[in-house]
């Protein structure tokens, strides 16, 4: 009994180093960082920002300059400002991130992809504005026939930011959402409008190396699936993924448990 007994306390250590070697600790889960678009602020994620972290995952959401909160002032609210702003949000970040961008936002994440490629793990665009090298927001936007952004946008007295009319904020943004988010879009500030002269200065050293995915809004008056399939297009080979989404230009209102459920996958 003795000798058996021996036996075991002898074997304790080499059987704990079994197991120990057996065990594989979960890789962790990417932090998302997502960047709203036009008429929108850092409450466009705020029905899918709780389940992702209920799954595990960091998000990381804020206001672009000039939007929700942010103060800045609308002069000083165009493109190179709204890149920084995303990049020392990421730096600040430890590791790599998914970066998303909606509609406008796509140009904005586009740009930062090509600032610190080194830090984007992967690149989503969510009816999102997927630019070629020198191509500006407007130029794209302005191909957009059917959306019915362009021939409702008013410019203010401002010269500096443009509104739309309440009912086609709700048309375009809400049309599927809950009533109480169809008020707050009703709401919305005038968006800036330097950052559709801004051109996007990619290469395929930095933006072109980092896996792509793109989800497709099917009733999108704002960005059409007309123009998301001709931007897609753009890039034949170089998207990793593309989805579907059955909603109008908002899916993080219309099915939020549907699009966590895309990010999870894509991640």
């Amino acid at each position: 009994m003795k000798f058996l007994l021996m036996l075991i306390v002898l074997a304790c250590p080499f059987l704990a180093t079994s197991c120990d070697d057996d065990k594989t600790e979960a890789a962790p889960k990417p932090t998302f960082v997502f960047v709203h678009g036009t008429f929108a602020d850092e409450s466009a994620w705020q029905l899918i920002k709780p389940k992702l972290e209920q799954a595990g995952y960091s998000v990381v959401a804020f206001n672009l300059p000039a939007h929700g909160t942010d103060q800045t002032p609308v002069s000083k609210a165009n493109f190179e400002l709204y890149v920084s702003t995303v990049v020392q949000k990421i730096n600040a970040i430890s590791g790599k991130v998914v970066l998303l961008g909606h509609s406008m936002g796509g140009m904005v994440v586009t740009q930062v992809a090509e600032q610190i490629p080194a830090k984007i793990e992967k690149l989503v665009y969510l009816c999102a504005f997927l630019p070629k090298n020198g191509q500006t927001l407007y130029e794209l936007a302005s191909s957009d026939t059917e959306s019915l952004l362009g021939r409702s946008l008013h410019p203010e007295a401002d010269g500096l930011t443009a509104s739309l009319p309440p009912n086609v904020l709700v048309q375009v943004f809400a049309v599927d959402a809950p009533e109480a988010i169809q008020k707050e879009v009703a709401k919305t500030r005038p968006e800036p409008l330097a950052v559709f002269a801004a051109k996007a200065s990619l290469t395929d050293a930095n933006f072109g190396k980092i896996p792509k995915y793109y989800i497709k809004t099917l009733k999108d008056e704002g960005v059409t699936p007309t123009l998301q399939q001709r931007m897609i297009d753009g890039y034949p080979g170089k998207i990793t993924k593309i989805y579907t989404m059955n909603t109008s230009h908002s899916p993080y209102w219309a099915k939020p448990d549907e699009l966590v459920t895309i990010l999870k996958e894509i991640n």
